[in-house]
């Protein structure tokens, strides 16, 4: 299993959609915000999440990504097998894009460590779930913002504040408040 940038910032978007599960569907632009990732990099990530089916997207106003399973049925090594691509064999002596396999005996020596230890990574990242991390940061003391409330559509104008408060608002009313010379 490979691991680089995209498999991190693809946990790490799945951590907050977790965290704000209950709040509704999470807009990919306060994912980028929040974690200062492109926007662009996050619809590319979330297609595939979504092509998983870890994730589900709303459309239209309040729109966003909400979780497609529940969270503790979600490992790590879901995700960053949604977005990486499970590829059986990775590591050294992978065969690469075009080429043909290496015969037996030319095999790496190290070859069945490196096996070995991408088994041991992948269980490990099988024991991992969604769920547990989100716990983590939660115990860490995150605190889930309410969404804000946005108001949308026609409202009626706010009044201006009176410029003078108590003043007389015609010549006429203002000749009534001054006392006559006589």
């Amino acid at each position: 299993m490979r691991l680089s940038t995209k498999s991190r910032f693809a946990v790490t978007a799945m951590i907050d959609v977790a965290l704000r599960e209950n709040a509704g569907p999470v807009p990919l632009s306060d994912i980028a915000l929040r974690h200062q990732i492109s926007l662009s990099y996050l619809e590319q990530v979330f297609s595939k999440l979504r092509q998983h089916g870890l994730v589900q997207s709303t459309r239209g106003p309040g729109g966003g990504y909400a979780l497609g399973q529940r969270s503790d049925r979600i490992t790590v090594a879901d995700i960053i097998g949604a977005v990486e691509g499970e590829a059986e064999h990775t590591g050294p002596g992978a065969p690469r894009h075009g080429e043909a396999p290496a015969p037996d005996q030319s095999r790496e020596m190290t070859q069945d460590l490196w096996d070995a230890l991408n088994s041991k990574m992948v269980d490990f990242m099988r024991s991992i779930t969604l769920r547990s991390l989100a716990l983590e940061q939660q115990a860490k003391g995150f605190r889930g913002q309410e969404p804000p409330v946005t108001n949308r559509g026609v409202f009626k104008k706010p009044a201006a504040p009176a410029l003078w408060g108590s003043a007389p608002n015609s010549v006429f009313a203002l000749g009534q408040t001054v006392p006559a010379k006589g």
